[in-house]
């Protein structure tokens, strides 16, 4: 009998150390693959059964949570959903997250470890805190400026402070209400299907992950190039430019839609925009120092993030001195973000240097205890100071007396750059209207905003586009917004 017993001991400790061995087996071997398994519903369940924490701008949630008291107990909610969905994107249980959905998730979702005061605890009851609140550098002021100044046209629009780099206004239109996407039924497929069958592109963050040729604003860089190269001598020597041009090795003739342009100053070719002028500088400039100046305000950096990814503007590679005059008037490969431009205005408007754009201000806890806070950086020298101060002179031109007057401010000190860039095959496109600018209060130490606004209307009559007659009176409204603000909290 004791040996039967002993048998059955025996059996039964076999039995439990596979069962011991199974359950190793599925819970920590399997456990990837059954996580990642389609049918394991746990982690949706439990994601979507805390409210998310918010997104807000000047204070104010634009973002909360709505209990469905479905399984998927609490769907994403916007407030001017289509106002901020450049900046937000979507939370949807459906299709995942998007922009600043994406790049905070941790936070919003309560899943960062920062917000567990006892981690360890947490692993143990399986208990998830409450998610957090990302707090955004935004300007509602300029934020809504920009998008009432676009209105139906498609475009974009990208504001920063340049002293700092937080940006005040990120705008890109048609835009959508990411709402629309936060549900789990029929309609929200139908959404997501109309949405990404629009030709229009709703969902592409134009501010930031478009490319445009930047045409004549990129002048300004151009400009910084050979003033700091040494071949433009001064703002007012003649250059020695002709009207037209002819592209070195070609017989292609470039020329002007001003008069005045022949041998003409830096100061008249920048106020007027001669293309000949410029063209003539950036091969007098030569490419290694154009390719430099342009790097040095953020073109061909790969790595730019604000914290989602921006697409990469880039200068190009011209292969001889005729593609080179071609990109130094911001056309041939030159490509760029509007958010790229604005940091091109900004670095004119603060003595040269680059900031890094951002624009998550600090994330906290939804009691508002501070989580962490954005560090502020420098990222590079673009050119030098005196070049900054001449370049100042230059855009302030523009609006004074040249092509820019329609962002002109009354009590403000402002600059700007216009462009009309051409594109698609034999520059059959319709043109993009741009301008560039940055203003400051006259009882200000330093300019209060800089500011990219980019316009591709298909539906205006080619003849009638123009930097200064579309985009200039949006980035009048958009810095006018942030010098009201700065002079509201100055009182």
């Amino acid at each position: 009998m004791t040996r039967h017993i002993r048998r059955a001991g025996v059996l039964c400790a076999l039995l439990l150390v596979a069962l011991l061995a199974n359950a190793v087996r599925v819970q920590v071997v399997r456990a990837g693959a059954y996580g990642e398994n389609p049918a394991d519903r746990r982690g949706a369940i439990a994601r979507y059964g805390l409210p998310r924490g918010d997104i807000l701008v000047g204070g104010r949630p634009v973002t909360g949570s709505r209990d469905t008291g479905e399984r998927y107990r609490y769907e994403r909610t916007y407030t001017d959903g289509p106002l901020y969905a450049p900046v937000t994107g979507f939370s949807s249980q459906t299709y995942g997250t998007s922009l600043l959905e994406r790049a905070e998730d941790g936070v919003l979702s309560g899943t960062d470890p920062a917000l567990a005061p006892l981690p360890l605890w947490s692993d143990l009851t399986r208990s998830r805190p409450a998610g957090g609140d990302v707090v955004t550098t935004l300007d509602p002021a300029a934020q809504r400026a920009a998008y009432e100044g676009l209105g139906a046209r498609t475009g974009a629009v990208a504001a920063i402070e340049p002293s700092t780099g937080r940006i005040l206004a990120l705008v890109s239109t048609p835009s959508y209400d990411p709402a629309r996407l936060s549900g789990t039924g029929a309609g929200v497929e139908r959404a997501w299907a109309r949405l990404n069958a629009d030709a229009d592109r709703p969902m592409l963050n134009r501010a930031v992950r478009q490319t445009y040729p930047p045409g004549s604003t990129f002048k300004v860089v151009t400009a910084a190039a050979a003033l700091d190269a040494g071949a433009a001598a001064g703002l007012d020597r003649p250059t020695g430019a002709p009207d037209p041009y002819l592209l070195p090795g070609t017989s292609t003739r470039l020329t002007n839609e001003t008069e005045g342009c022949a041998d003409a100053s830096l100061r008249h070719a920048f106020t007027w925009s001669c293309n000949t002028v410029f063209a003539k500088l950036g091969v007098d400039t030569g490419a290694a120092a154009l390719r430099r100046t342009a790097a040095g305000f953020g073109f061909d950096d790969a790595g730019l993030r604000v914290p989602f990814p921006v697409a990469e503007s880039t200068f190009g590679a011209p292969a001889d001195r005729a593609q080179l005059a071609l990109s130094a008037i911001g056309q041939f490969d030159t490509r760029a973000t509007p958010l790229q431009m604005a940091m091109v205005a900004a670095a004119v408007a603060d003595d040269g240097m680059v900031r890094a754009p951002y624009l998550v201000e600090r994330v906290a806890t939804r009691d508002g205890v501070p989580l962490s806070t954005t560090v502020r950086r420098t990222l590079r020298r673009a050119m030098s100071p005196a070049t900054a101060a001449r370049l100042r002179e230059l855009m302030e031109g523009v609006v004074r007396e040249g092509t820019g007057g329609n962002a002109a401010i009354e009590g403000a000190v402002v600059g700007g750059k216009t462009g009309t860039a051409q594109h698609g095959v034999g520059n059959s496109g319709t043109p993009y209207a741009w301008f560039v600018s940055w203003a400051q209060a006259e009882d200000a130490p330093q300019p209060a905003v800089a500011v990219a606004v980019v316009v591709e209307d298909a539906a205006a009559e080619r003849g009638d586009i123009s930097g200064g007659g579309d985009a200039a009176p949006i980035a009048r409204a958009v810095m006018e917004a942030v010098l009201d603000s700065e002079a509201a909290e100055r009182r």
